[in-house]
């Protein structure tokens, strides 16, 4: 696997009118303690159903002799914002070092701490590197993020690069289009926001950015096809691919998140997941970037589909898009499938006969 991107934790401390998730915000009293709580149990469980190993092939990269090289794959920790004081303290801080010791012995593995950028302090950032982070993305340098709107996030930014200099991090070469920067000798850094030209571009069509009305995609906007949405989430073998993972354990083919997810890692282990679906043609669809196949086998046809992505958004505007076909056919057709895979292998797990 290229990538997981593990979800820690929903507890934030901005609400951010653009988010892709509406659980993403502040949290108090007994409410704060339930989601501190949930990600603080589940966590160990997660990431002992984590690969063996975290590696991949480059097939991007070949050597000069031909031979497809084997890389250090990443691991990225993010929320919510997982520099908040509970958050770091019990839930990042031991994720950290569980995942130091797993891959200690088996070649290691490079990890991602993604932040909005304005809890980093200069003790925050020794702490990240005594835990051996290998990186750390600031994502929250955007006019949607609350604060960053103008010069906020050139001065926040300037400030972090102080910082960053006088602990000895090195800015990172990170380009969606340049891989390069994946092979970097960390500690690196990296800062980026939601732009029209870069991150989730014209919005993605969930959480509070959908509540809002503020998604500017189309029909021709296919989110499945990139990184993070589900284009190569089954290679886990290969450069590519990467995975979803929320506080609960569940597990998704994009970080867009399908309307049902495809398993869960408190109870199975990840490529026991997508071994299980490889092949199923709706799987193969997202796997290859095109979701409207995903219900051919099923009687829907791409013109169902993109009927299908037709709505309507909460201010009364028309809307069509992708995403909202997948989610309709997972709500209609594909979620019982899935339960019906997933009881498949937990009862194969447990020498059981499945009941559908």
């Amino acid at each position: 696997m290229e990538s997981i991107y593990y979800v820690l934790c929903w507890h934030c401390h901005r609400r951010c009118k653009h988010c892709y998730e509406s659980r993403f915000r502040p949290y108090v009293r007994d409410e704060l303690e339930a989601v501190i709580s949930e990600a603080e149990r589940n966590m160990p469980r997660i990431i002992n159903n984590f690969p063996e190993r975290m590696s991949y092939e480059d097939w991007r990269n070949p050597l000069p002799d031909g031979t497809v090289p084997q890389r250090r794959s990443r691991i990225i920790l993010s929320g919510g914002d997982v520099l908040t004081e509970p958050v770091r303290e019990r839930i990042l801080y031991p994720a950290l070092e569980r995942l130091r010791e797993r891959y200690r012995e088996k070649g290691g593995v490079n990890v991602v701490v993604q932040t909005t950028g304005d809890l980093l302090t200069p003790k925050i950032i020794r702490e990240l590197l005594n835990l051996d982070v290998w990186m750390i993305s600031v994502s929250g340098l955007d006019d949607y993020h609350v604060g960053m709107a103008g010069e906020g996030k050139v001065s926040l930014l300037d400030q972090l690069k102080r910082e960053f200099e006088a602990a000895g991090i090195r800015p990172s070469g990170l380009r969606a289009d340049e891989r390069g920067w994946m092979d970097e000798k960390g500690p690196v850094y990296s800062a980026f926001g939601a732009t029209d030209d870069a991150w989730i571009g014209k919005l993605w069509p969930r959480g509070r950015a959908w509540e809002n009305s503020l998604s500017k995609a189309n029909l021709t906007d296919n989110f499945c096809n990139a990184w993070s949405g589900g284009l190569n989430f089954l290679e886990y073998g290969r450069s590519g691919s990467e995975v979803s993972i929320d506080p609960t354990g569940d597990v998704y083919p994009c970080c867009l998140k399908t309307a049902s997810p495809l398993g869960n890692l408190i109870e199975e282990p990840l490529y026991e997941i997508l071994d299980s679906l490889a092949g199923h043609p709706a799987m193969e669809a997202i796997n290859a970037g095109k979701p409207e196949r995903m219900g051919l086998t099923e009687g829907w046809t791409t013109a169902d589909f993109f009927e299908a992505s037709r709505t309507t958004m909460p201010d009364g505007a028309d809307y069509q898009n992708l995403c909202i076909g997948c989610d309709r056919y997972f709500t209609q057709v594909l979620g019982p499938i899935l339960d019906e895979i997933r009881n498949q292998r937990r009862a194969n797990r447990h020498g059981l006969i499945a009941i559908s």
